[in-house]
């Protein structure tokens, strides 16, 4: 089956379908890591790209549900330059080609993905559409130009329903912006009682949770799409601790103050160094994202930079000067190979618990007590 990539500066790529046929578009992306194409097929902060593997080999140990981020996947395409239908792995449940045919999406192998990805590093990324029709280009040109990008990407990613994971103890507040199963897990593994909730839940609905802390999920597309995100964290700044990742970390950033704005070509893979400027430390993390904080913009803010890219020096890491809250750029849920970052979910319940310590409140019985009284106090008036 043949299959064709066109992108929007005219630039045609004929190679061959794999899973689902049709025809689809997105933004065209391209990620570095060697391994984790479950990973990237299934985190839904691709929703609406078209990903372009830039290591050749992929679908060479299958598919196991257990490694999946997300119950099905959101990206609109896969674009590799080697696919491997039989895979060699003891763990494998499923082939690629199985699991994309499952979930209808388009992959397209045998182009030469390092000239794309060439291109991309050079224009930016840029809109393409991917088909296993016979259309003609001009066809596809036109359906391409009149199809704009997604701009609703969390809200077709987040739970539409609040849901929990329950334990014995700190109280977590999951707000899901597009959140990956690996975050859920680090908390959960924690003993943490997590309670997840959709992206537009407003800060009142959050308080009658009574939460310890609040984590802030990644998710997909422009922070700036998901306003009433950041209307809730400026409500709930310096009354609850808060932890960001990825687009977490860039509504922390707008709630304080800064700006964002998109990247040429994005950091996405599994070997992005980032440098911790307290300990001079670098870490090897795993990242995917479009958009960064504006260096010049956190200048006049309570924000201290904390973390920075050693490739680009941009920003990957924020913590408030004055309230317990901080965030992170990359994923520390994810193990690119080591599990250095998974500390940053420790340090946020040691933040929950020294605020608690330092911030005593009175027993739920007691705040209801005092409560009643008030009103019988009023009543008499």
């Amino acid at each position: 089956m043949q299959a064709r990539l066109l992108l929007e500066d005219g630039t045609l790529f004929t190679g061959l379908g794999f899973g689902a046929e049709g025809q689809s578009t997105g933004e065209v992306v391209f990620n570095t890591g060697i391994t984790g194409y479950q990973e990237v097929l299934s985190d839904p902060s691709y929703c609406g790209q078209i990903v372009t593997m830039t290591y050749p080999l992929i679908g060479n140990y299958g598919i196991t549900r257990d490694d999946f981020e997300t119950v099905a996947p959101f990206i609109h395409g896969f674009v590799v330059r080697r696919h491997e239908p039989v895979p060699s792995n003891w763990r494998a449940q499923y082939t690629l080609d199985g699991i994309l045919k499952e979930h209808g999406i388009i992959g397209i192998s045998d182009i030469d993905t390092r000239m794309l990805t060439r291109i991309l590093r050079h224009h930016g990324t840029m809109k393409g559409i991917l088909t296993t029709g016979a259309e003609r280009v001009e066809e596809l040109q036109e359906r391409l130009s009149g199809s704009p990008l997604m701009r609703d990407q969390v809200a077709r990613t987040s739970t539409k329903s609040m849901f929990t994971s329950p334990g014995d103890r700190e109280r977590i507040v999951l707000v899901d912006f597009g959140a990956k199963s690996g975050i859920l897990r680090e908390l959960t593994k924690r003993g943490c009682d997590v309670v997840v909730v959709p992206h537009d839940t407003t800060a009142e609905q959050i308080r009658k949770l009574n939460p310890d802390g609040i984590q802030l999920s990644n998710g997909p597309g422009d922070p700036k799409d998901v306003p009433h995100a950041v209307k809730m964290i400026q409500e709930l700044l310096g009354e609850y601790p808060i932890f960001g990742i990825c687009l977490g970390h860039q509504l922390f950033a707008l709630a304080c103050g800064a700006d964002t704005s998109k990247l040429k070509f994005g950091h996405r893979g599994g070997n992005h160094p980032v440098k911790e400027l307290e300990t001079n430390r670098c870490y090897i993390t795993s990242q995917n994202h479009g958009y960064t904080v504006l260096d010049e913009s956190v200048a006049g803010t309570k924000l201290v930079v904390t973390h920075i890219n050693n490739n680009d020096r941009t920003i990957e890491g924020l913590k408030h000067a004055e309230y317990p809250a901080f965030s992170v750029q990359y994923h520390p849920e994810a193990a690119p190979g080591p599990y250095d970052s998974s500390y940053l979910f420790d340090q946020f319940l040691d933040m929950i618990r020294t605020t608690k310590r330092n911030n005593p409140q009175k027993s739920r019985q007691a705040q209801m007590a005092a409560s009643l009284r008030g009103e019988l106090q009023y009543a008499q008036k």
